[in-house]
């Protein structure tokens, strides 16, 4: 089985590539996902303890979390060692699973792949790239996204020039989505007869 990553700076259509994966039936698996509902369950106690006050409803409130960040971005180091090991370790078995059932592919959405400097053990990684004014306007959509939230986001994320050059498949996702589902099925075609 094909391990493939699928990485990519804030905005720049990862959810999107990762939908055209799942429509042709590959196992796919999302980083994102994995921590909302990590901050239902599991990571609630430790993230509490860590930054008192984000938990409203035995969740972790997402909003006062990321506000608490920007308060204290020294405390980032720390929360990702409560919760990278646990999404490493969904993937893992994510990974074992869809092994075992022969697929021939799987993809795992991981936003910090690079940052990370963690090997997930993949073969190959696709990266999805934007122009920077369509990034921009995306995130800029999103509940409580502010400048000054974006620009700290970015500057922690490898460039997009940087990713784009170390990837083995890069999607524009400033085209049509039905250009990214076809360029996402020829790669699993392309895929499946080199396997």
């Amino acid at each position: 089985m094909l391990k493939l990553g699928l990485t990519g700076s804030i905005a720049t259509g990862k959810s999107t590539v990762l939908a055209a994966f799942a429509a042709r039936g590959v196992p796919v698996f999302s980083s994102d996902e994995a921590v909302h509902q990590l901050y239902e369950g599991e990571a609630v106690g430790p993230v509490g303890r860590l930054f008192p006050g984000v938990i409203h409803g035995g969740k972790i409130d997402r909003q006062a979390l990321s506000a608490a960040l920007v308060a204290a971005p020294d405390r980032l180091a720390a929360l990702e060692a409560i919760v990278h090991p646990l999404v490493r370790a969904r993937i893992a078995a994510f990974l074992a699973t869809a092994e075992a059932t022969g697929a021939a592919l799987a993809v795992v959405d991981i936003p910090l792949l690079y940052e990370s400097g963690y090997d997930y053990g993949l073969d190959q990684v696709a990266v999805t790239v934007v122009d920077e004014p369509t990034q921009r306007r995306r995130a800029l959509a999103r509940p409580g996204m502010s400048v000054e939230k974006l620009a700290t986001i970015l500057a922690r994320q490898t460039p997009q020039a940087e990713k784009q050059r170390r990837a083995d498949y890069v999607f524009d996702t400033a085209k049509a989505p039905a250009v990214i589902e076809a360029e996402a099925a020829a790669l699993i075609d392309r895929i499946g007869k080199s396997r």
